[in-house]
């Protein structure tokens, strides 16, 4: 297959002629015999548009002319949900820099011909493709981004593609990835999902360079090992990061891993207020544990009481959760009695989707639909405000007396205040640790930190969200 960028990017997208008559004023294509001229097509004007070459395979008593395969983790070998592939009708164009307000309802990127989501085993069929040559396919979720061109399509016949077309980008020579910043802390390592997603080393930098992941230093690691492939040097302080919106809006995603407190003190009001103002715009905010200051406010230090707006409760006013900062540490499963996370599959849209997805990719036991063993797991939550938050995992203990289902995992669009057809930006905060294996010690150098085993089922809970919070906020139309 071709990529774009292979393809002498000619014009990002080729088509035949320049979408100025609609499929509407020329028709499809037809290939039943008639003497046409050769040109295959109705009579009227000469049509020029992808659509004109959409065959009618039925009437000939034919399959349809299809594309097919299955949409991958940069790795390659983790198959991911909700993922958009599509047949563009017009040049999508390059994706805007930095935070925007990404909404479902605003539509694919230079609309389509054909489109289609991946199910939850990764696998996609786009049907009544366009019969032809130099026919663009889309590969996209939020900024991830691939960008192929088939060659030839032949008429009522399956193409099937393979892995390294469908996998996202592990690299910007192989499409358009999200900017990202990390920030690094004592207590989780969120820095190594990505690189275990098989993002290039050469995308890990510090913002003084070029890659697409941007480390800052938190509680943790602060610098990347000898001769890294990607930056070098020291990482700036993460205060540089998140007490400038500006800085934020740079970014698509950032990541705050858990720096085992709070940590008020490099945390002030204008920084919370700089993080809610970012996510407001269409920033993306995935908070570690103790992150959860940046919702909830600070809650360890009689000497700190700085809280966001909105986010947290003020007064009479609650906030999207209530907190219970217990610090409690489980584990599971060892016994039946043992405390257990599990998929909400009825809080969120996507829930039965992501209990699916687990089971696919081997992450819940066999059997268990929505469970989701931990390691190091934390208690922070008691409940979220159902308007105005989504609990995608909670946890269960049944060896408790009158247990109640605390939220290990939710998340909310923002602005929280606003009506939800007019929210840009997500936040997602997470009591399920990462690092079960790994560590990002202060003073430790990046990666060596990062187990190198096999991709842990909460690792593999996180790695859903972790392409999931790129996608655009709302339902797609």
């Amino acid at each position: 297959m071709i990529s774009f960028m292979e393809h002498g990017r000619i014009a990002r997208l080729i088509f035949v002629g320049a979408l100025a008559l609609s499929l509407a004023a020329c028709g499809k294509r037809n290939d039943d015999g008639d003497d046409d001229g050769g040109t295959g097509q109705v009579d009227g004007p000469p049509c020029t548009d992808l659509g004109c070459f959409i065959v009618d395979c039925a009437s000939k008593g034919l399959p349809p002319t299809t594309i097919t395969g299955t949409v991958y983790a940069p790795n390659g070998t983790l198959p991911l949900y909700g993922v958009n592939v599509y047949i563009p009708a017009s040049d999508p164009g390059p994706l805007p820099d930095g935070a925007v307000c990404d909404r479902c309802a605003n539509g694919l990127p230079g609309g389509s011909w054909v489109s289609t989501t991946t199910d939850e085993a990764g696998h996609f069929q786009l049907v009544d493709v366009p019969a032809t040559d130099n026919v663009p396919v889309i590969i996209q979720t939020g900024k991830w981004r691939k960008k192929l061109m088939m060659p030839t399509v032949a008429a009522c016949q399956d193409i099937p593609l393979g892995v390294a077309d469908t996998s996202l980008p592990k690299n910007k020579s192989q499409g358009d990835m999200p900017k990202i910043a990390i920030t690094t802390g004592n207590a989780d390592a969120l820095e190594c999902l990505p690189k275990k997603l098989g993002i290039d080393d050469s995308e890990f930098t510090t913002d003084a360079n070029a890659g697409a992941i941007h480390m800052f230093q938190g509680d943790g690691a602060g610098t990347f090992a000898a001769n890294w492939a990607g930056g070098a040097g020291p990482f700036a302080s993460a205060t540089t990061l998140w007490n400038d919106v500006n800085k934020l809006k740079q970014y698509d995603v950032v990541f705050f891993s858990c720096e085992g407190e709070q940590n008020p003190n490099k945390k002030p009001q204008t920084t919370l207020d700089a993080v809610k103002a970012y996510a407001d715009l269409g920033g993306r905010v995935f908070a570690s544990h103790w992150h959860n200051i940046f919702i909830e406010g600070s809650t360890q230090s009689a000497s700190y009481t700085q809280k966001p707006a909105v986010w947290a409760a003020n007064g009479g006013t609650p906030g999207v959760a209530v907190w219970n900062n217990s610090g409690r540490t489980f584990n599971s499963p060892a016994t039946n009695l043992d405390p257990t996370d599990h998929i909400d599959e009825q809080a969120h849209p996507k829930g039965a989707s992501f209990a699916t997805w687990m089971l696919n990719v081997g992450a819940s036991p066999a059997g268990m639909r929505g469970n989701v063993p931990i390691k190091d797991g934390k208690v922070t939550v008691t409940s979220v405000d159902s308007a105005k938050a989504e609990r995608w995992v909670y946890l269960r203990d049944p060896g408790v007396p009158n247990p109640v289902d605390t939220p290990q995992i939710f998340q909310f669009t923002t602005p929280n205040e606003a009506a939800a057809a007019d929210r840009c930006g997500k936040v997602v905060f997470s009591d399920m640790h990462v690092s079960s294996g790994s560590s990002s010690a202060t003073g430790s150098a990046f990666p060596g930190g990062c187990s190198t085993a096999e991709l842990t089922p909460q690792e593999k809970a996180l790695a859903f969200i972790f392409f999931d919070i790129s996608s655009c906020v709302g339902v797609i139309q």
